[in-house]
């Protein structure tokens, strides 16, 4: 059973050496652990601090392309490398590294594909109340979206099977955390929470200025990713409301026009309004079945990469 830690990291030479050091060679389990360290385009002595560190495997952007990008870039390269199981963590020393057993102990007993760490936000010294009520704010509603709760969606300290990261794709460059919750309960991976501990604060979080913009932009990928999956369900939803009052409308006027003749050319306008809402509506149904036939594709496309990724590896095993 191998085990990889995979370390995205963008100008990390100061707090790389504590992150790496944190990490424990031997896990209950587990055969073999490396560390896998993906330098995101980094200006400084990363790459240098990373091989002095004696790190197994680095890969490298000349230039920085994100932290989605690098997580893709990271995936590949662990399941090329053999790896079982794949642990995500940060190059700012914000996890405590011996919680690594706590993560992989529900995928070895096969309870899980996925398992995220609770960092238990709420009583993290150094997170203001705004940053608290936001990130409780939108761990919920990513995991209304996602049908599973999870109560620190944005917690980066995750492990995944083989399994799972065959299975799951990359589509942004921002963040993975919101986007894989959705994947992982709209394909209806098993995902397990636990516990976890963080270190003390090393330095502010490069990936975004403030917390509104990080629930922002999470809540975006979230919605897209959501819709893939639920394409004809959003469109009816939409345009059924705007054929609903389309209809309300025309009844309106159908109404006066009986009852009140003389009135009736007063509301020509509500006849107007009417019209272009039934016609909004049922634009809105038939481009719903025009996305769940795409979404259709999609999965089926999905389902024939993880299948070719599955051969890939198995013809490099063989070689």
């Amino acid at each position: 059973m191998k085990l990889i830690v995979q370390i995205p990291c963008l100008n990390e030479e100061d707090t790389l050496p504590a992150t790496v050091k944190d990490i424990p060679r031997e896990v209950p389990g587990i055969d073999k652990v490396e560390i896998l360290i993906i330098d995101d385009g980094s200006t400084d002595r990363t790459v240098k601090v990373a091989r002095e560190l004696g790190v197994d495997h680095i890969v490298k952007f000349p230039k920085n392309r994100g932290l989605g990008y690098a997580f893709k870039a990271g995936f590949d390269a662990c399941l090329k490398l053999g790896a079982d199981i794949i642990i995500n963590t940060d190059g700012d020393n914000q996890y405590y590294g011996p919680d690594i057993e706590v993560l992989v102990k529900p995928i070895l007993e096969h309870r899980a594909h996925i398992v995220i760490g609770d960092r238990q936000t709420g009583a993290i010294g150094h997170f203001s109340f705004m940053k608290r009520f936001l990130q409780n704010f939108g761990s919920k509603m990513i995991s209304r979206l996602a049908h599973i709760d999870v109560p620190d969606v944005a917690s980066g300290f995750r492990a995944y099977s083989r399994e799972a990261a065959l299975h799951l794709s990359m589509f942004t460059d921002f963040d993975h955390t919101a986007e894989h919750v959705v994947q992982a309960g709209q394909d209806r991976l098993a995902v397990e929470i636990v516990p976890i501990r963080t270190n003390p604060k090393t330095r502010e979080s490069r990936l975004f200025k403030n917390v509104g913009e990080f629930v922002f932009k999470s809540g975006m990928i979230s919605m897209r990713t959501y819709a893939r999956y639920n394409a004809l369900r959003i469109f009816s939803a939409f345009g059924s409301m705007a054929f609903g009052l389309g209809f309300i409308l025309g009844l309106r006027f159908v109404y006066i026009f009986f009852a009140m003749p003389d009135e009736s050319a007063l509301h020509v306008q509500s006849l107007i309004l009417a019209a272009i809402l039934l016609l909004a509506g049922f634009q809105m149904f038939l481009t719903g079945i025009v996305a769940d036939l795409i979404a259709t594709n999609r999965a089926l496309l999905e389902d024939v990469s993880t299948r070719v990724r599955r051969l890939e590896l198995k013809d490099r095993e063989t070689e």
